[in-house]
């Protein structure tokens, strides 16, 4: 009894040991690599505001184009640009969190299903060479059928103009919801308008746009098969585009007042 005794213990003292080590070099590459991974995803974030806008180059650096993209912290309420806060700082989705730096919305009041709205969002201005404003990229979230979809929304420099639109994190069924990433779909919102007498009007319908539709400026098909996705995207898009989204903004951009 005592040599299997003595055994076991060798045994779970070798097994407690190799446990410890593994824990260490396994903890130690995690804090080795966070560095590189936080590069990699702020990298990612980065082509897809590109993407978004229709300037990205596959042949040209990510960091090398993103120099003409100027980052802005915007009060949502006010839709005016916050001096003093730091955009390279700013963490949008931990603001949304804190009851400090957000707001509940009520049910009523919530389509995009997002519980709080932070009072400060990033917004991304892109400037032609005469500094001109050009296209206005904008931060957009909302839940669909299975997940919470964040994208970006491109607009020209009307504020009113789709430049383009995509999603860059979401967990929807691939085929039917997930093809928010289909490039044939995300064609078809350039040139849409978004607003009509100074309402949001634009929509992501249920099926394709009846041919001949007099709407169809403010008409998106809906993706085939995936309607609560459909819904989930249109309700995002018309909730950021609206008087609790990035609308005051954009008026005051217009007016020259941001």
């Amino acid at each position: 009894m005592s040599a299997n005794g003595e055994g076991l213990g060798r045994v779970l003292g070798v097994a407690l040991g190799l446990c410890l080590v593994c824990s260490v070099v396994v903890s130690t590459a995690a804090v080795l690599l966070k560095p590189a991974q936080q590069a990699n995803k702020t990298l990612d974030l980065k082509r897809n505001i590109l993407m978004a806008a229709g300037l990205l180059d596959p042949a040209l650096s990510v960091e090398e184009q993103f120099e003409q993209v100027e980052t802005r912290v915007v009060d949502l309420d006010q839709g005016r640009f916050v001096e003093g806060v730091d955009p390279a700082a700013f963490d949008q989705r931990k603001a949304a969190k804190d009851p400090a730096q957000s707001r509940a919305i009520p049910g009523g009041e919530d389509p995009a299903k997002l519980v709080r709205r932070e009072d400060q969002a990033l917004v991304y201005l892109v400037r032609d060479d005469s500094g001109e404003l050009n296209k206005i990229i904008l931060p957009i979230r909302g839940y669909g059928l299975w997940s919470t979809l964040y994208g970006f929304m491109a607009l020209e420099s009307d504020g009113n103009t789709v430049a383009g639109l995509g999603f860059y994190e979401h967990a929807e069924t691939p085929g039917l919801g997930g093809e928010v990433d289909n490039p044939s779909w995300k064609a078809i919102w350039p040139g849409k308008q978004v607003f009509r007498e100074d309402q949001v009007a634009i929509q992501v319908l249920k099926g394709a746009v009846p041919a001949g539709s007099t709407e169809k400026q403010w008409q998106v098909d809906g993706l085939s098969g995936a309607t609560l996705t459909t819904k989930g995207v249109d309700n995002l898009v018309r909730y950021w585009m609206g008087d609790q989204g990035f609308k005051p903004l954009l008026e005051n951009l217009r007016r020259g007042e941001a």
